[in-house]
């Protein structure tokens, strides 16, 4: 997608976070999920540029933006998010899955933020966020069948259920095909193959933020849940898990939507609705 600018900002450690803009108005960030970029809100953050200053930044370790680092963790993230709030003065924010984490564990932290929309955040409960896979998916990225890995990744966490039923010795070859077909990588976009191996880092925060749903009893941000009936039954435990923490939070679920709903893949246009109408509320 054209029809954006780009900038960055220097996150603490002296990372540079690079973004794309779009539109005018209000800012809003979007932050992506595990396994993205930058690339894959665009759909969404047009939805939302007829009335926002939309800011979609890469997080760090892909695209625009510079490496994890040594020392990479939720307290990094929210360093990134603080240096695009303090440069963009945005008081809304989404996020996608480990986006939504790392929203909001920041709602915690950066004074100002004064509306943020969680879409799906995998916060473990007692275990719930299912993390057997994540061994072999190491074993595989080691060895650089990212194909392999990518499969590993998406059966185990059973974000796509139609995949589950597919043998991997056919699913391996046609996942592989599609990772070509979807880009080269050339302009700001980030070929797929490179963000396979970044899911190791948002596996850090799943584990990071495991059981922490109480930490957000006292939110002083207005907070919208989001989620889709056709994701796996841990978001849904995720959820509930905040919704009862946080009483003051929104909740909205869309029939017939998945983990990938608000991502270009998904239905972006329906997410955009509600996240319109909860950040001028």
């Amino acid at each position: 997608m054209t029809g954006y600018r780009t900038g960055s900002v220097d996150s603490a450690d002296g990372t540079a976070i690079g973004y794309r803009r779009l539109g005018s108005g209000p800012a809003v960030l979007l932050v992506h999920g595990g396994m993205q970029a930058a690339q894959h809100l665009m759909k969404l953050a047009a939805a939302l540029s007829t009335e926002f200053t939309v800011y979609v930044p890469d997080r760090r370790g892909r695209g625009l933006s510079g490496p994890h680092g040594d020392d990479y963790g939720v307290t990094r993230e929210v360093e990134d998010l603080q240096a695009l709030v303090e440069a963009t003065g945005a008081s809304r924010v989404f996020g996608l899955s480990s986006g939504a984490l790392v929203t909001l564990h920041a709602a915690l932290v950066i004074p100002g933020l004064e509306a943020i929309a969680l879409y799906e955040p995998p916060l473990s409960v007692d275990g719930s966020v299912p993390m057997g896979w994540v061994p072999r998916f190491d074993r595989e990225v080691a060895r650089g069948r990212l194909a392999a890995a990518l499969v590993t990744a998406l059966k185990g966490l059973e974000v796509e259920p139609v995949l589950g039923r597919v043998p991997r010795f056919v699913l391996v070859p046609v996942v592989a095909i599609g990772a070509r077909l979807q880009g080269d990588g050339s302009g700001d976009d980030v070929p797929i193959p490179a963000l396979i191996p970044t899911q190791r880092f948002d596996v850090r925060l799943v584990e990071e933020m495991a059981d922490t749903a109480r930490d957000y009893t006292s939110l002083g941000s207005r907070v919208l849940l989001l989620g889709g009936t056709k994701s796996p039954p841990f978001l849904g435990v995720a959820l509930d898990e905040l919704t009862a923490a946080i009483p003051h939070a929104q909740r909205i679920t869309f029939p017939g939507l998945g983990h990938s709903g608000p991502d270009d893949d998904g239905d972006p246009r329906r997410v955009a609705e509600a996240l319109r109408t909860f950040f001028t509320a």
